[in-house]
Order: structure tokens, then sequence, then C-alpha cells
């Protein structure tokens, strides 16, 4: 919550025509507050699920059987009200605003990795189905923010409000008709990570924001936990 109330108090978020959640929103110590924080916004924000909402989906209802990814997932999942768990359920994983395309990890997949130096052959498959007239597509699921040029495409990853990696602060992307901005917010980690203990339920929440807030992964410590899987 720290961290998305620090970009949406950003000026040019809060001028924004549309704020679009590109996934991954509840698999924190604060599902519920988060998700109702968004949901209050009303048709102003626009959701894509992501590969960590799809599963917070199947541990709520008790259908899961991959391997559970980090201990607060369960924990979040098993606090969202059954109103939630069907709103998750029910988001698209694409959607599009003219030549904008955004999604979570990829077009076609929502855990699929590709990173800012994989090879431009790796990229174009990934991009393979997406039509013509999509000139920009915006991405998450690494946590770390880039912009690169694949065969005459914008590609963007806003990287990650509440547990970026690489430089500190949540991160995120402005997208205008100029072209895109990557932004990062000013989070005070010390009060951020109060606010959360004081708040929280989630009993590993100390150990959470020692690892998320007060300290982070670098770029460089997520390129290489990252790397096998991006070669596809």
């Amino acid at each position: 919550m720290p961290a998305l109330e620090a970009v949406l108090a950003e000026k040019d978020v809060r001028a924004a025509h549309t704020v679009v959640v590109a996934g991954d929103v509840v698999s924190g110590p604060q599902p519920r507050e988060v998700f109702d924080r968004l949901k209050a916004m009303g048709d102003r924000v626009v959701w894509v699920r992501g590969n960590a909402d799809r599963e917070a989906v199947a541990m709520a209802r008790g259908t899961f059987t991959g391997v559970v990814p980090d201990p607060v997932s369960p924990w979040a999942a098993g606090e969202l009200t059954a109103a939630q768990v069907e709103w998750l359920d029910n988001l698209p994983t694409t959607v599009t605003f003219g030549d904008v395309l955004v999604c979570h990890a990829t077009p076609r997949d929502d855990e699929e990795v590709v990173l800012v130096d994989s090879p431009i052959s790796r990229w174009v498959d990934v991009l393979g189905g997406v039509p013509d007239s999509i000139r920009t597509v915006v991405c998450g699921h690494t946590h770390m923010p880039f912009v690169r040029q694949v065969d005459r495409r914008t590609v963007v990853n806003a990287g990650s409000v509440g547990m970026p990696y690489g430089a500190p602060g949540p991160s995120w992307a402005l997208v205008t008709p100029e072209g895109v901005q990557l932004r990062r917010s000013a989070l005070d980690p010390a009060k951020a990570a109060s606010q959360i203990v004081q708040t929280s339920t989630y009993p590993g929440r100390q150990q959470w924001v020692d690892e998320f807030l007060l300290t982070n992964y670098s770029d460089t410590e997520a390129l290489d936990a990252f790397r096998a899987r991006a070669e596809g």
C-alpha cells in the first residue's frame, strides 16, 4: 500500500486519463487493501491479470497444483473475499488502447520471460502474433523497467510498484502520444516498512519488508535468476 499510494500521488498519475495495472495485484502483505484501493478508483483503472493473480485464484479455490512461488502468496490468497477472487478470475490477459497493447509478461503468455538483453530473434518470436497495428507493447512480470526497440515496435517494461528490482523505489511508466517515460516514485523505505509491519496480519511481514523494502534485488541478480527461463 505505501508504494501504491506513492505512485497514485504523482502529479502525472493523478492527471492521467487511464491507470493500467498490468497484473500481480494481490500477492503481498496487504492484498485486500491494495485491491480495494484500486477498485475504488472505478473505471479509471484498467486491470490486466498476471500469473500471480491467476495463481491466487487457484489457491483461494483450493485448485492450485503448481509449486508455491513464495510464502506470502498462499496467505494473501486466503485473505481475499469470494467477490475479489471472482473479479481476478474474470480479468483479461491483454488490453489495447489504439496502437498500445498492455500485457503482464508477453501478449501470448502470462509467465513467459523475455529480458532487455534477449536476442532480437527471441523477441520477434514472442511478438509474432501481435497485429501490425500495435506499435507499443507494455509489460511487467520481471519487475525490471526498460524500453527497447523490436523490429520498429517499442517494448516497455514498466517494472514493479511493490517489488521493484534494480534501483529502489516504485517503478512505473508514463505512456503518452509523445512517447514513453520510465518513472520511479519517492518512498521512505523505513516508514513504509513500519506501516506494513503495524497494519498487515501476514505472519512473515517483517521478513517480507526486510527483503523487498529495506533492501532490494539488483538488476544483475534478477537478470541472472531469470536468464535460464528467458531462453525459451
